[in-house]
């Protein structure tokens, strides 16, 4: 894959994609807000517009490591930390955008909001475990707790669940985009399990060693399909 340097930095133009669409619905969001084309109801456009990209990027992020182990795409490990990261930074606008804008940082009504709602315990819950792991991500945390870094990492699955309730019980009514995406992180979170991962790994390996295997379809000799024509048979 083509390298870009900058800097002495290089990225692959898919790391230059990633980072791109990570930003773009901030900076559409950011726009609409400067030309006064929110929803009649702003805030309410604001969580929902941060929550979402939060959950989608977060999802992206677990399924950079099957993408290497199932399918070898190797360049996917480099965007688990960064999509890891951007699902962190959406996650904190929207919580900040619910605890500023929307309770204008008022204790007792966050308190009464969190405790008594219960989609905006478990976003809550999800984002306390988000937040330690954003902090760790850099390779020197890595270092520095070494076995007990993917041990601590690996409560991402439960934030991603955490996170599919609180979007279940917020919609309320239609729940079929929230219950696709936790179909997402349930299979993401299967994929771990050693044995499934076994059975998709030998089936993926199976369904390629019969592509390879089979045999080419025979092209026709020229003038071949024209001699093989009724009309053109000899008397």
């Amino acid at each position: 894959m083509a390298v870009l340097r900058w800097r002495g930095l290089e990225f692959t133009r898919l790391q230059i994609a990633a980072h791109l669409g990570a930003w773009l619905p901030l900076l559409v969001l950011v726009y609409d807000y400067r030309a006064d084309n929110l929803t009649v109801n702003p805030i309410q456009d604001i969580t929902f517009r941060t929550g979402k990209p939060a959950l989608v990027l977060l999802i992206l992020s677990l399924a950079c490591s099957p993408l290497n182990s199932l399918f070898g795409f190797r360049q996917a490990i480099k965007l688990r930390r960064p999509l890891g990261v951007y699902a962190f930074l959406y996650a904190l606008l929207h919580f900040l955008t619910f605890i500023g804008l929307d309770y204008g940082f008022n204790p007792k009504l966050l308190y009464d909001a969190i405790f008594e709602k219960r989609y905006a315990l478990v976003g809550f819950a999800a984002f306390l475990i988000l937040l330690p792991l954003a902090l760790t991500s850099t390779k020197g945390w890595q270092r520095r707790l070494g076995k007990a870094w993917k041990r601590l990492h690996c409560l991402v699955y439960v934030a991603a669940l955490l996170v599919i309730v609180h979007y279940v019980w917020l919609v309320k009514s239609d729940i079929r985009e929230p219950l696709a995406y936790g179909a997402g992180v349930a299979a993401l979170l299967l994929l771990r399990v050693t044995p499934i991962k076994q059975r998709v790994h030998w089936a993926l390996l199976a369904l390629t060693w019969r592509g390879a295997r089979r045999p080419p379809a025979r092209a026709e000799r020229p003038g071949l399909a024209s001699a093989r024509a009724p009309g053109n048979r000899p008397e």
